[in-house]
């Protein structure tokens, strides 16, 4: 539903039961609502407002609605609590979350913070707070259910009853040896299927699919959907289980990196939260960055036009084909590098850079083919210019759609490799790129062209 349906149909209720003390029906309210629903109601109340909602129902049921908030909004509403509150609702939190909201806090306050936790869980902050930002060790939860090889499925199960309450998902249990080494893993429906005797070791599978610790978010959001898998394990250099990252985390992550490169093809530098939640000097320093850069290369652009005004003077016609010329190229260079991009998004491109090059040379020289001939019968015809005039808006207009095609295939490719986002070969830098291209192909193979026919035909 709808955030406004939401707080149509809902929000005079609760204020209501605010007004009028009704913490009967604010317990129930914040019990029987759906979290996420509850969440995307009180997004919208005042820090002190939220709380008082909040404090009618339990702390398991606090932090349950509490995590469905935006990371903004969380870091906004522990900044109006205590720490001894604050201490008991993150110690509640699960682990990928909390470390999530602590990185956003003050480290002052987070330091501050830590003494009042329990033991095991200070450690399990300081060590996920350790991790790269953006690496599988950023995004994983350390609470996973384990079990060794010895055991029986009888034991195996009633070991499962006491993990189940701590742990993020009880479908995959992970084996582990001695020092905590990932030996395999066993899903629950073999355990509820198996004879009681049987041990874990007869039924654990040893093809473990997992990822290191360090690996790039990314990454390991795609292992998650290449194998469908409900749950990645994490390991360390030594093959020691240390998280698991499960399938909504793998989600979240798939969801942001689209959102960055969605941004980033629009020449827009990734936004930490969302649009809604962004200051008006941040959004205008991500916008006008990219912005600022294109315009030099638009100078770039007129320094070119320049040098060659005394052609444009002596051949004024040449100046109504510039706008096709440009549009020909930026706009073939935006469509190979949004389709690459996407490619190497989804694991797609499945060929080396030169075939890909090649593929992208004989999809350019068709699109030109067709291009170059709407501009020799628009110039010819429309416009009423020669043949040899025609002919050289023609094939400059070919020479640009094949070099715009494959310089948009290459960046990206070039940039990835570089371990840079190809995303950052966005759309209006392909066609501010081709832009400085266009004059300078049009200008110049246009005079050689024109010198070359005209040559021909004196002869």
């Amino acid at each position: 539903m709808p955030t406004a349906v939401i707080n149509y149909l809902l929000g005079p209720d609760l204020r209501l039961m605010l007004e009028e003390g009704d913490a009967d029906g604010l317990k129930a309210f914040c019990e029987e609502l759906h979290p996420a629903a509850l969440a995307e109601l009180l997004a919208e109340l005042e820090d002190e407002t939220v709380w008082r909602v909040l404090s009618h129902c339990a702390l398991p049921r606090q932090v349950e609605i509490f995590e469905f908030l935006s990371l903004h909004r969380q870091v906004e509403l522990v900044e109006a609590i205590g720490k001894e509150r604050l201490s008991k609702l993150v110690g509640e939190m699960s682990s990928d979350d909390r470390a999530d909201l602590l990185s956003r806090l003050d480290p002052v306050r987070v330091e501050s913070l830590l003494p009042l936790m329990a033991q095991a869980d200070r450690a399990d902050v300081r060590r996920l707070l350790a991790y790269p930002e953006e690496s599988a060790g950023s995004i994983m939860t350390t609470e996973y259910a384990s079990l060794t090889e010895q055991a029986t499925v009888a034991e195996a199960l009633t070991a499962l009853r006491k993990q189940a309450p701590d742990a993020e998902t009880l479908y995959y249990i992970y084996v582990l040896g001695p020092d905590r080494r990932l030996d395999g893993f066993v899903s629950l429906r073999d355990l509820v299927l198996a004879r009681p005797e049987r041990t874990v070791g007869e039924l654990m599978r040893r093809d473990v699919i997992s990822a290191r610790v360090d690996d790039d978010q990314e990454k390991v959001a795609a292992q998650v959907m290449r194998y469908d898998l409900l749950a990645l394990p994490v390991v360390d250099e030594a093959n020691r289980l240390v998280g698991i990252v499960t399938h909504d985390d793998a989600m979240d992550v798939v969801r942001q990196e689209a959102e960055e490169d969605v941004l980033r093809m629009g020449g827009v530098e990734p936004l930490a939260d969302s649009y809604a939640e962004t200051g008006v000097l941040e959004l205008a320093w991500k916008r006008g960055k990219w912005l600022m850069f294109l315009s030099l290369v638009a100078l770039a652009t007129a320094q070119v036009l320049q040098r060659f005004e005394e052609v444009s003077e002596a051949h004024v016609w040449l100046v109504l084909f510039l706008p096709l010329v440009l549009a020909a190229g930026g706009n073939a260079g935006s469509q190979s590098a949004a389709l690459i991009i996407r490619a190497i998004a989804l694991g797609e491109q499945g060929t080396g850079p030169w075939r890909l090059a090649a593929r992208e040379l004989l999809v350019g020289g068709t699109l030109g083919f067709l291009l170059a001939l709407i501009g020799y019968l628009s110039g010819y015809l429309w416009f009423e210019l020669g043949s040899n005039e025609s002919l050289m808006v023609a094939g400059t207009v070919f020479v640009v759609v094949v070099i715009g095609t494959v310089c948009g295939s290459l960046l990206p490719l070039a940039s990835k490799k570089m371990g840079a986002d190809p995303a950052l070969m966005s759309t209006p830098l392909i066609t501010a790129v081709m832009d400085v291209t266009g004059v300078i192909l049009y200008y110049g193979v246009g005079i050689w062209l024109l010198t070359t026919l005209a040559g021909t035909a004196a002869r």
